[in-house]
């Protein structure tokens, strides 16, 4: 299963195609080309779904959320955190 978590945009390419995400921090770049009819800037919270933002989330639901998905890494032990990072870096377009 994949999760997407809420990443903070820090940075956008000067020819807006690209893009820096920090999430929960760690640094990303996501690819911006499926945004085209909405405006990202930096600041701004996003989900990310295989290296491409695929929408903008608002800051008050997008930081509720880092704290519900904090509180459950916390619930979990060392492999189980683990093994979630590395499901994630694997994520796919695939349904399961």
């Amino acid at each position: 299963m994949c999760l997407s978590i809420p990443s903070k945009v820090v940075e956008i390419s000067e020819d807006q195609t690209m893009c820096t995400v920090d999430t929960m921090g760690v640094q990303r770049d996501a690819n911006l080309m499926m945004m085209a009819e909405e405006s990202v800037k930096v600041g701004d919270y996003v989900l990310i779904h295989i290296g491409f933002v695929m929408n903008k989330i608002d800051n008050d639901e997008a930081l509720a959320s880092i704290e519900n998905y904090r509180e459950m890494l916390e619930m979990m032990d060392e492999a189980e955190r683990k093994q979630l990072i590395l499901e994630d870096d694997a994520c796919s377009n695939r349904t399961e």
